[in-house]
């Protein structure tokens, strides 16, 4: 059996309220707080990007794994804001980690579920005995146009898993994807800002795909809501997983472990993963959790995980993830936050 032997979270210490950017398009604060159930967000500083966080997530993945970095035989980064169009953030975080030279590498790309394909094709490569270790992150500095409503969500974040055959805190029981070529939301080269297509969000895409992925890992593992101690979803604002897990049968109960994004936002690649390290934080040995992502484009991908008793020996070798969101915040205005998003572009 393959599964999770390390995870790790990592999220930049400063937020900005909903409050202060209502404040500064003039819409209504409350209104968005209530209509997105989202509190404030995490912002990156001008020095981090999708490669720094996703080394210190991997680093803290490390810890929790116990293993040398040298035996990880692939790395795969999923992400929509890589730093650089043409370089692979793969490559600086297998050499930031000490896993090269002999180390398949890849950047990934699915909107927000890119960290999720890099968790699948790490688990395959472990099961099919292709690699003894392999590491997936999913990370991002998430953009939103300035006065967009993606401005009170898109945040950053990153988590990283190593897979591994032994010692596993997180057996992976099952998998599953669900895709079709729905149109939702996009960002065509060189353009700052992604848009989305408006009545294609939600229904057709989100609530579609979700549900999707997650009948179908149940039905194939012959499992039901109530055999979950949690699920994850995607978490592109508050609403969402809630209304979805209902449409499915789960309770609130089930969900709010890994429900993080009142107060960290949407960390698009990073979002249900981190919603994951946050579950693994509190779950005990036996424990079933269910993870579905969402992409828009659309697709999710779904596992089903089984939690071991190298959990307590682990989960304190590196911050928990709700210590990273509820402690040693900074917040800033939204000038700052301005400055250290470049939303101010001087002419060439």
């Amino acid at each position: 059996m393959a599964g999770i032997i390390g995870y790790g979270a990592y999220i930049p210490r400063n937020r900005i309220k909903v409050e202060e950017i209502a404040k500064v398009w003039g819409t209504d604060a409350p209104s968005y707080k209530k209509g997105l159930m989202l509190e404030e967000k995490s912002v990156p500083s001008p020095d981090q990007d999708t490669i720094t966080m996703s080394v210190e997530g991997s680093k803290r993945a490390l810890k929790r794994a116990g293993i040398d970095p040298r035996e990880i035989g692939a790395v795969y980064v999923g992400s929509e804001s890589h730093p650089y169009a043409v370089k692979p953030s793969g490559t600086v975080l297998a050499e930031a980690l000490g896993s090269t030279p002999e180390t398949h590498t890849a950047d990934l790309e699915f909107a927000c579920k890119a960290g999720t394909e890099g968790m699948f094709i790490a688990l395959s490569l472990v099961q099919a005995g292709a690699v003894k270790y392999a590491l997936a992150v999913g990370a991002d500095t998430s953009q939103g146009a300035p006065g967009d409503a993606l401005e009170y969500s898109a945040a950053a974040g990153a988590a990283a898993f190593i897979f591994g055959k032994e010692r596993l805190v997180a057996e992976a029981v099952e998998t599953y994807a669900y895709m079709t070529d729905m149109p939702d939301f996009w960002r065509r080269e060189y353009q700052y800002y992604p848009q989305h297509g408006g009545r294609f969000t939600g229904e057709p895409a989100y609530f579609q795909h979700v549900t999707g992925a997650a009948r179908g890992i149940m039905a194939k593992a012959k499992m039901k809501p109530a055999d979950f101690q949690y699920v994850i979803f995607h978490q592109p604002n508050g609403k969402f997983p809630f209304r979805v897990g209902a449409m499915l049968g789960f309770e609130k109960k089930q969900i709010e472990p890994g429900w993080l994004v009142n107060k960290l936002g949407n960390t698009y690649s990073g979002s249900s993963p981190l919603g994951l390290t946050a579950t693994l934080d509190i779950a005990k040995a036996g424990d079933m959790i269910l993870l579905v992502s969402y992409g828009s484009g659309a697709g999710s991908d779904a596992f089903v995980f089984r939690v071991t008793d190298r959990i307590d020996e682990v989960r304190d070798l590196a911050p928990r993830t709700r210590n990273l969101l509820d402690h040693n915040k900074v917040y800033i205005d939204y000038g700052v936050y301005a400055k250290y998003r470049r939303k101010i572009r001087k002419a060439d």
